[in-house]
């Protein structure tokens, strides 16, 4: 080994991410709860888009997305200038840290927030800054306490993943105005089109110069096999960001599969509305037999059991039986199992997996 050849400081702290896992052994028929997927699929206009593509191959894609801007744009009431296309949200958090933050820099996010936000801090060198959240959602008190004048990124996820809590407009704009001079809000709404009338907090972006928000189209549009996110902000972070961004970071069909997905917003009201209805029967099916979730905004509940060795065990009997969800130890959640809202029969299947575990007729 060549100890000459040494990464960057903090590269070799991460912890390698692991997806939700999507196959168990001996088990050919799985049902796969963990990966916060649509359960639905993406809509029929997105897949005839994606498989109109395949003529353009050849061709290299365009650099400036300016037709998925202007699509975002127009549904959601934005300035397309201010918007940028990535790699899912994830890339747009890497761009973010690469441009703000480095060595000696801090990077504060949740003690229950997305493990990215600690993975791309690392990469860049700089020191990322947990903060306790109060019953599993975010503490804006805490947050501020923790900023000082090292603080260039502050990361809040609304709703939270793996938690599915949320806090008010109002927190947020709090939380906005309080922060050091020097530091940028992110809001990070992977799962904003779940919660009736949100914006994501685009408001708030519009009406500051320090917030920025980040989207995907992985969850409620169905598309995480093909990586495709956004972000909007103020132009001088949107300026910045496209000097960091490669040029052809996305591909035609990533880019003609968005535009049909976000134009198609009445499949996106469906999903919305059947994702409501059978999180809340589920949430109250598993609270029934002894397994309570705090009240949920996104596209999954975190069941708290009683111990860590109770969760896994849930976990193992519920593997046996084809049914696979996401163990949350990572996230500081020992205790507690992620689970992703499927489909009525899936849910149902879970529901009475989970009593008999329990013991529950």
């Amino acid at each position: 080994m060549n100890d000459q050849i040494t990464p960057q400081p903090g590269i070799l702290e991460i912890a390698l991410y692991e997806g939700g896992k999507a196959q168990v052994a001996g088990v050919a028929n799985v049902v796969k709860l963990s990966s916060n997927e649509n359960p639905f699929g993406p809509s029929d206009k997105a897949k005839e888009a994606f498989s109109r593509s395949v003529h353009a191959l050849h061709r290299y894609p365009v650099t400036d997305h300016a037709d998925l801007r202007r699509a975002i744009a127009e549904v959601h009431g934005l300035d397309a200038r201010r918007i940028i296309c990535g790699v899912g949200s994830d890339e747009i958090i890497t761009f973010l840290c690469q441009a703000y933050a480095g060595p000696r820099d801090e990077v504060v996010f949740t003690e229950h927030g997305f493990l990215m936000y600690r993975i791309s801090s690392l990469a860049v060198g700089a020191t990322p800054v947990e903060v306790a959240e109060r019953e599993r959602t975010t503490d804006v008190d805490a947050i501020l306490a923790a900023c000082n004048r090292r603080t260039k990124l502050v990361f809040i996820a609304n709703p939270n993943n793996p938690t599915g809590t949320m806090i008010s407009a109002a927190e947020i704009a709090r939380l906005a105005e309080n922060l050091p001079p020097q530091a940028l809000l992110v809001l990070d709404g992977a799962y904003a089109e779940y919660v009736e009338g949100y914006d994501g907090g685009a408001a708030l972006v519009d009406a500051r110069d320090n917030v920025v928000m980040t989207r995907t189209f992985s969850k409620i549009y169905g598309l995480g096999g093909l990586r495709i996110g956004w972000g909007y902000g103020p132009k001088h972070v949107i300026d910045v960001l496209n000097r960091v961004r490669g040029p052809f970071n996305l591909s035609t069909t990533q880019l003609d599969t968005a535009e049909a997905a976000v134009r198609d917003q009445d499949y996106v009201a469906k999903c919305r509305a059947e994702n409501t209805r059978m999180r809340s029967w589920l949430a109250n099916a598993l609270a029934e037999i002894g397994v309570p979730s705090d009240t949920s905004m996104a596209n999954f509940i975190l069941a708290r059991f009683h111990s860590q060795e109770e969760a896994e065990a849930c976990d193992a009997f519920l593997q046996k039986q084809g049914l696979i969800v996401r163990r949350v130890a990572g996230y500081k959640l020992p205790h507690c199992l992620r689970i992703t809202i499927g489909d009525e029969a899936s849910c149902r299947q879970v529901a009475h997996a989970v009593a008999q575990f329990k013991g529950v007729k």
